[in-house]
């Protein structure tokens, strides 16, 4: 009997020392339209040009850090049709909720290209956009990207489904 509790602070510290098992991301939302053609018209124009882009990104920072919540920059601009596509889905009542539930959101208009690119390059994303959107899923507490490499998978969004798009978003939740 000694033995074992001799044994047992050793077995607590290995099992503090383990890896965390992150928890599985929660499943999106079920978005009643199959199609684009459904969303409501006109799309709309999500960004505001006239924004000061840092301090709105430094603002939803704070504010999902303070939430316990992953930020979300989506930079784009209101010419790209792909853009408004992704901003009419994400205003969607089936996926709204589920986004404000775990995502601060900000968006950053980056003109034709030649503006606000030192917010990207601040997450590491260097040289000029592969194109837009661009979603940058952000731990805010350490101020890193979470999805690295996969800031361009939305920028087809015109030629995805609805779910398809709540369901990419839902995986960094």
């Amino acid at each position: 009997m000694i033995r074992q509790f001799a044994f047992a602070p050793l077995a607590l510290l290995a099992l503090l020392a383990a890896p965390a098992v992150a928890p599985a991301a929660p499943p999106a939302p079920h978005i009643s339209i199959a199609g684009i053609d459904q969303l409501p018209q006109p799309l709309p124009y999500p960004y505001d040009e006239q924004a000061d882009a840092a301090a709105a990104v430094a603002t939803a920072r704070m504010q999902a850090k303070r939430e316990h919540k992953r930020l979300l920059v989506d930079l784009g601009g209101n010419w790209c049709g792909d853009c408004r596509v992704l901003a009419a889905i994400m205003a969607l009542p089936d996926l709204k909720p589920f986004l404000d539930r775990h995502f601060v959101i900000v968006k950053v208009d980056i003109g034709r290209y030649d503006k606000n690119g030192d917010i990207a390059a601040h997450y590491g994303v260097t040289g000029r956009l592969d194109g837009v959107p661009a979603m940058l899923v952000v731990d805010p507490v350490h101020d890193r990207l979470v999805n690295g490499g996969r800031l361009f998978a939305l920028t087809d969004a015109r030629h995805m489904t609805p779910q398809g798009l709540a369901d990419w978003l839902a995986q960094w939740a």
